[in-house]
């Protein structure tokens, strides 16, 4: 952590950390917000493989949400990254990330990173490409769902981000 995260505290999410995760996510304006109730799911069901960054109070300011893949039980998948206006721009996310990536080595085995990001996020791209140079892995990229298969109207592709095998 940095000199400018000093302050803060990484560790896993609990249930009542769900609404203000779903709070980050809403303001962040970047990311496809799901339900507030699939927040609070997100923090009982997958806390293990998820990271939340907390204030000197103790309230959430960054998290990152993942899951390992059932049909690939070393690989850890991304779902959302987000961080509080006021935090954004000190390192936050990718602390966030190397934290979670070394706990969930530690507990699950896990030695390569997935997610998707759609053409044009350049904070994402960055973030990952940067995850994957300190990490010493291979950075892979394929669309894995064209943007003819979402129902919901006009979608950009998301491509697949596959970072492996990691240096932790």
């Amino acid at each position: 952590m940095t000199a400018a995260q000093a302050d803060l505290h990484i560790d896993r999410p609990a249930t009542a950390d769900g609404a203000a995760l779903w709070r980050i996510a809403r303001d962040s304006e970047a990311l496809d917000l799901n339900s507030s109730y699939s927040y609070l799911l997100w923090c009982r069901d997958f806390a293990g493989t998820s990271a939340v960054a907390r204030d000197e109070r103790g309230e959430p300011v960054g998290f990152v949400t993942g899951y390992v893949r059932p049909e690939r039980p070393h690989t850890l998948l991304v779902w959302q990254v987000a961080v509080d206006g006021a935090y954004r721009g000190r390192g936050l996310a990718a602390s966030l990330l190397d934290a979670l990536a070394a706990r969930v080595h530690r507990e699950h085995g896990v030695t390569s990173v997935e997610t998707t990001i759609t053409p044009g996020n350049t904070a994402s791209e960055r973030l990952f490409a940067s995850f994957a140079e300190r990490h010493g892995a291979a950075l892979e990229r394929e669309v894995l769902f064209p943007a003819g298969l979402f129902p919901d109207g006009p979608h950009d592709p998301e491509v697949l981000y596959r970072i492996g095998p990691l240096s932790l």
